[in-house]
């Protein structure tokens, strides 16, 4: 992955407003990557600054190894879950 897909990678999680969560596929589309998993390995790597907690799996769901944290996260930004799922309906981010 060159440098500048990184960096809109990291511009399009940063944009992700409070309140709200994307996809990976969402962050993917947006910053013109070809795949989701490169959002992934970008936040593992270079995402501590980031809203990380704000971008979900497709179905609404965290990875597990962060659910908890990330749920809770969420929670203090009013998104809620039913279960360990985010209704991607209601709480998706949709830039204009």
């Amino acid at each position: 992955m060159n440098e500048e897909l990184h960096e809109r990678i990291r511009e399009v999680v940063a944009s992700v407003p409070e309140g709200t969560v994307a996809t990976y596929g969402d962050v993917a589309a947006l910053a013109g990557a070809t795949t989701p998993r490169l959002v992934g390995r970008v936040l593992a790597e270079d995402g501590h600054d980031l809203p990380w907690h704000r971008i979900l799996r497709a179905n609404g769901t965290p990875a597990p190894h962060l659910a908890r944290e990330q749920l809770a996260r969420l929670r203090a930004e009013g998104v809620l879950a039913d279960g360990q799922r985010v209704d991607l309906r209601r709480f998706r981010w949709r830039p204009s």
